[in-house]
């Protein structure tokens, strides 16, 4: 059965919408484009749709992966011109690839994603640069994070992978590549409290996926 791959960007306009809204969006935009998509087998069949990794409410991205099993092979061309139509602000496709449908599904091999993240600070370059070596020079970083049922403890320092300033003061963009995946994933706004920052950042834009290769 034909397999396309599919990457896109989700933009300031949308950038509130819940992963099931998402889901459910573009389920909507293949319809009414006619995309000949294929169906789960059962009582209750769905659309065989899947994302890399659900977006966080209130991040943008230029990286987004989808995978859509469709049921007679259509040209990546012909499914970009035909869905963009269908496409509300916010939302682009980017590219759409052939893939073989044997290949593993993209959640299980998905092992990084990055981002640039910018926080407001009166930090000196200097001190931010060094606030990151630190961190990347730690073994271990003990975290908690409270959630509706209950404080989490956990390490968060094998979630990062690395981290890099971009530019400095007053609004420093830092790239991050986080840990993304079934073992765990980093959030960024957490890796910037880490990092001495105080608030939410100003914003956060995913950058790209990283999938294992082979």
């Amino acid at each position: 059965m034909p397999r396309l791959r599919v990457r896109f960007g989700r933009g300031p306009e949308v950038k509130f919408i819940s992963h099931l809204d998402v889901m459910r969006f573009w389920e909507r935009a293949f319809r009414r484009a006619r995309i000949p998509l294929a169906y789960s087998e059962g009582f209750s069949p769905h659309p065989r749709i899947s994302l890399a990794a659900p977006l966080p409410v209130g991040v943008t991205s230029e990286a987004e992966l989808m995978d859509i099993m469709v049921s007679r092979w259509v040209s990546p061309q012909w499914f970009t011109d035909t869905v963009n139509q269908q496409l509300t602000p916010g939302f682009e496709i980017l590219g759409v690839f052939s893939i073989s449908p044997t290949i593993s599904s993209l959640q299980s091999r998905l092992r990084y994603a990055e981002y640039q993240v910018e926080v407001t600070t009166d930090k000196e370059t200097q001190d931010i640069e060094s606030a990151i070596s630190r961190l990347l020079s730690l073994e271990s970083l003990p975290w908690q994070h409270k959630r509706d049922t209950g404080q989490r403890n956990y390490d968060l320092r094998p979630l990062i992978d690395d981290l890099w300033l971009i530019t400095g003061q007053p609004c420093a963009t830092i790239g991050m590549r986080l840990r993304c995946g079934s073992s765990g994933s980093g959030r960024p706004e957490q890796v910037t409290s880490a990092l001495g920052f105080t608030g939410h950042p100003q914003s956060i834009h995913r950058t790209k996926l990283i999938i294992e290769s082979g």
